[in-house]
């Protein structure tokens, strides 16, 4: 098993989270992607979006730890769990309130299930054939401003205002059922609106749980899935992530692989399914 994160950036707390327990007879794992967005915009939040996803990978952890309850179950039992935590102090109705990706895994009584809420990606290697699942309704929601932004260079005053525009209509359309995208924030029924399903544990080799700062590995053409999993299996696997921080380093103002930041916080979790697997 592998399990890392690292902050995009040194000034500002990490938004992503993951957590991972194995024994004997079972395994879980989450790892969440947090939405804080530019720090120009409010939150309505006085926790903030670390404190948020803290809170919701431990709230997750526990609740998975019951093979009876569905993953859809246990997250919105987590959502809600959060949501009363901050309700007195924040306000949970305002358009930035923390949310954040879902990317849930477990293995337990021969079966491997996995959810998946958002754009972070479940990666499953089925007897040699990568299976990925990544939750892509949030790309069909403001197309228009993700192109005029990313045409401009990253980090420079325009790009960030551009950025602004897009993630405050991003905002605006967290889990709205008309032309919106299900997220997890303050909405416990965004859950059963997630991406679901489950393999049998003869057919699953390994699976990888990984943010979309970890999915650059494959977006920038540094290497196939496959490769990221052999690599998060081998004996160094934070090659990864070093692999991505160089080439975000190569292109600093986003001719080659435009985006919102220069460096996005990096997460993933690995996990051998088979026993007969050396890796």
């Amino acid at each position: 098993m592998y399990l890392d994160t690292r902050p995009g950036r040194d000034d500002q707390l990490n938004e992503d989270y993951v957590g991972a327990a194995v024994n004997s007879t079972s395994a879980r794992a989450v790892l969440l992607d947090g939405a804080g967005g530019p720090r120009e915009l409010a939150t309505g939040c006085h926790h903030g979006t670390p404190w948020y996803v803290n809170q919701l990978g431990d709230h997750l952890m526990f609740n998975m730890r019951n093979p009876s309850t569905a993953l859809t179950t246990a997250l919105a039992q987590a959502i809600n769990s959060v949501a009363e935590l901050h309700c007195v102090w924040c306000d949970l109705n305002h358009p930035g309130t923390p949310s954040s990706t879902v990317v849930m895994v477990r293995h337990v009584n021969g079966i491997v299930e996995y959810l998946v809420l958002g754009d972070s990606t479940f990666i499953a290697d089925v007897d040699g054939k990568v299976e990925t699942v990544s939750d892509r309704r949030i790309e069909s929601v403001g197309a228009d401003l993700w192109q005029a932004m990313a045409v401009l260079p990253t980090g420079t005053p325009e790009h960030q205002a551009a950025r602004i525009r897009f993630v405050e209509n991003q905002r605006l359309m967290r889990n709205r059922r008309a032309g919106g995208y299900p997220i997890a924030s303050n909405d416990p029924e965004a859950a059963y609106d997630a991406l679901t399903g489950s393999y049998r544990t003869e057919d699953v080799r390994r699976v990888a749980l990984l943010s979309d700062g970890a999915t650059r590995f494959v977006e920038f053409g540094l290497g196939s899935f496959m490769d990221a999993l052999d690599i998060l299996g081998s004996a160094a696997p934070e090659r990864l992530f070093d692999r991505v921080r160089a080439a975000e380093a190569s292109d600093p103002d986003g001719e080659l692989w435009p985006r919102a930041k220069r460096r996005d916080d990096i997460a993933a979790a690995y996990l051998p399914i088979r026993a007969d697997l050396s890796a």
